[in-house]
């Protein structure tokens, strides 16, 4: 169960000399400042999310991404999109997400829109079309209501146990990201370890914790390195320039670059990485330090090789590397998370993502959300449809989706909510 007894700290912002790198704690100082001055009730809902203009219309954009959901793992990350954007003092990134509060769930637009969509099931949260790790996308969200409707946190301890001890393993002690067989998937990484890590830094399960850092890590040896050795590979040794590989497995395998799979990679081990930073339960442990390094790291092989990899019309290639075939169009799902990461990563990092290299990536990207394509279509259309996608079911189909694609719509949000913290934080400035 939560515990009650963590103590809730709070970050003051004070004058650094200008030789002084600012540490995550004035920043996030600056960020709780913004969001008391901006909020409209004692649950930190923020009065007016959208206080700055990205150069699209994002509340249009933000209107239709809740609607376009019909699979778990897409819910779950609208739901994690609604928490950044509307209350972002809970989320992860957020100045105060630990103990998880007891927020009213009617008036928490993450948690009023994911209640509708948390089946329950044997394995407590509903399993997903044979995916072991997509229901835990909702987990999240299941935690947060649990704390005022014990059902919930009844479901996340099975769906949490299935996780650990119930799903195929890979050799090196990854859990598959398929429920029948060992199947490693990138889009894995933004599923489950950030769920296991929240639902250990609520309950002090330090060991759980410590864990969902090595699952990242034992993703990164098979997708990056085609390794199966549970030790984790020294830093900017790949021969993929940092890139994983999207699936690797008997049934589903893509060998290849995939951006959205490279983006899945990225943001998921940025949010478990700001749970190990913030989690009480961490605090003092022996192994922190070196999980944060390494995860630190390990995001930013990521983001170096996408900003390294070239682009079509500013925007990264569904295939990241894929510069001679139509499955390397550019487009906005991969693009926008892989910014939106490198926006939170400008905060949780200052050291090793500096702004005045990662902001103006960064800050390319959504701009060019902002522009039109070469045949003068907007990215962002006029009912804030976000195009060209990938094909959100399909990643290997050549043809963009311009139908609106349920993730995509929600990692520009994301990027949105990434980039309006990081102006509160005072890294990151309006146009």
């Amino acid at each position: 169960m939560f515990s009650q007894a963590i103590t809730e700290r709070h970050c003051r912002h004070h004058k650094l000399p200008a030789t002084t790198v600012p540490s995550l704690s004035n920043f996030l100082g600056l960020i709780s400042t913004a969001i008391a001055a901006n909020s409209s009730s004692a649950s930190s809902v923020i009065a007016n999310p959208f206080p700055f203009n990205p150069g699209f219309d994002i509340s249009a954009a933000a209107s239709i991404a809740a609607s376009l959901s019909t699979h778990n793992w897409e819910y779950g990350t609208c739901a994690e999109s609604l928490l950044e954007l509307h209350n972002p003092t809970y989320s992860v990134f957020g100045p105060s997400p630990f103990p998880v509060p007891a927020l009213d769930v009617s008036s928490t637009p993450s948690l009023a829109y994911a209640q509708k969509y948390i089946p329950f099931g044997i394995n407590g949260i509903s399993t997903g079309g044979g995916a072991a790790a997509d229901p835990a996308a909702l987990g999240v969200a299941a935690l947060m209501i649990g704390r005022t409707n014990a059902t919930y946190t009844d479901a996340c301890e099975k769906g949490t146990d299935y996780l650990v001890s119930g799903v195929p393993r890979w050799a090196n002690g990854a859990i598959s990201h398929r429920a029948d067989v060992a199947e490693l998937w990138a889009d894995f990484t933004y599923m489950a370890p950030p769920y296991l890590a929240y639902f250990a830094a609520a309950t002090d399960d330090e060991k759980l914790l410590e864990e969902s850092y090595r699952q990242c890590g034992y993703y990164r040896e098979v997708l990056l390195f085609n390794s199966s050795s549970s030790t984790f590979s020294p830093l900017n040794t790949s021969s993929s320039d940092g890139l994983w590989r999207h699936i690797v497995g008997p049934n589903s395998s893509d060998p290849w670059f995939w951006s959205t799979g490279n983006a899945w990679a990225a943001a998921g081990m940025s949010r478990v990485l700001a749970t190990i930073i913030k989690a009480p339960v961490a605090q003092n442990t022996t192994w922190q330090a070196n999980a944060v390094a390494d995860l630190t790291g390990w995001i930013k092989e990521i983001i170096d090789g996408a900003r390294r990899s070239s682009t079509d019309g500013g925007l990264l290639r569904n295939y990241l590397d894929d510069q001679w075939t139509e499955h390397g169009f550019g487009e906005i799902s991969g693009s926008a998370l892989l910014a939106a990461t490198a926006l939170r990563m400008v905060v949780l990092a200052p050291k090793t993502f500096p702004s005045k290299t990662y902001v103006p990536w960064a800050d390319s990207i959504r701009l060019q959300l902002g522009a039109s394509d070469a045949n003068g279509v907007p990215h962002i259309s006029a009912n804030g449809t976000a195009t060209p996608a990938v094909n959100p079911l399909g990643w290997q189909d050549v043809n963009p989706w311009t139908a609106g694609s349920p993730e995509g719509q929600n990692f520009v949000i994301l990027m949105y909510s990434a980039w309006r913290d990081c102006i509160w934080a005072g890294l990151c400035k309006e146009d």
